[in-house]
């Protein structure tokens, strides 16, 4: 069995290879039970837990078990994974693959992939809303799908937004890279707007969203938390990752149900429907398109496994 370091998951992993075989695996058959969370502590100020993300497909089982320890201090990190790959026609282990790099790769992946399905194909103009670790891999992923010209990064800090446009300035040197701190204007002229901000209140209104633009949000995990306000979930056409983990967890998505202005039924598909063809995607270039995103067990399988055959 191979042991594959955060080191070879970045030297196999590339895009949109990687948003492919997302779109492959997503319109394919595949079995994902519901993830479990198991907190390590009946205190109630402690908050360590210990989880486990399940899935299988054609070629591969997996199970991400990650480690969160929120309050951890150096030399031990708050979060640690790993993804453990199985064959799936014979049960055989394959691999122990880094999973918090996987993570980061297939996060990402699933932005690219939504964008490709869902924005304008003459999209040229992208706000990036968040600086953390994530923004460099949400860059390039929506970098690969669409011919981006300019690409605005906003952050609560500007030597952040400053850092992560530096460096993908570096990568993609064809693309304008502009840090901003007027998100207004900036949402007003962007074609897609992604999200990943640890923000517990909007910050996208749908007052400031021109007709046809598509946007991501992936930043929040809370049920009445959310990175957008009601006025863009009910002026979008909303897709989810997963019908699922967005009543559970979608605060875009929950906040607006429980204000009696949206509906579950009013979501017009998951993933899984929309890359398998059985939903219907942009259908004019004035639509707003709204996709939450949660995270998903077959992106860590999809991705592990790509690493898995490139590494050799």
């Amino acid at each position: 069995m191979k042991v594959i370091s955060a080191d070879q998951v970045h030297a196999s992993l590339s895009y949109p290879a990687l948003i492919d075989a997302l779109g492959v695996a997503y319109g394919g058959e595949f079995k994902m039970p519901p993830r479990q969370v198991f907190l390590l502590d009946d205190d109630e100020t402690n908050h360590d837990a210990f989880a486990v993300l399940p899935s299988w497909g054609g070629e591969f089982i997996g199970v991400k078990a990650f480690t969160y320890f929120p309050t951890a201090t150096a030399p031990y990190k708050s979060l640690y994974s790993q993804i453990l790959l199985f064959d799936r026609a014979h049960g055989q282990p394959l691999a122990l693959v880094d999973g918090t790099s996987v993570t980061f790769w297939r996060t990402a992946g699933i932005s690219g992939l939504a964008t490709r399905l869902l924005s304008r194909e003459n999209s040229e103009t992208m706000l990036v809303l968040g600086t953390g670790n994530l923004s460099a891999y949400i860059i390039r992923a929506n970098a690969s799908v669409r011919p981006l010209k300019k690409i605005m990064v906003w952050g609560r800090n500007r030597e952040r937004a400053d850092a992560v446009c530096a460096a993908a300035r570096a990568q993609l040197p064809h693309i304008d890279f502009v840090a901003i701190e007027d998100r207004q204007s900036a949402c007003a002229a962007a074609d897609i707007i992604v999200a990943a901000t640890g923000s517990h209140e909007p910050l996208v209104l749908g007052e400031w969203i021109k007709p046809g633009t598509h946007t991501d949000f992936i930043g929040n995990h809370h049920a009445t938390k959310r990175e957008c306000d009601t006025a863009l979930v009910t002026k979008s056409r909303v897709y989810v990752d997963s019908y699922v983990n967005a009543m559970k967890e979608a605060g875009e998505i929950l906040v607006p149900i429980s204000e009696g202005v949206f509906k579950k039924e009013a979501i017009i598909a998951e993933l899984a429907e929309m890359c398998s063809g059985r939903a219907k995607l942009r259908t004019s270039d004035d639509e707003i398109t709204l996709f939450k995103s949660i995270g998903m067990a077959l992106s860590d399988l999809v991705g592990a496994g790509l690493v898995y055959k490139t590494a050799g």
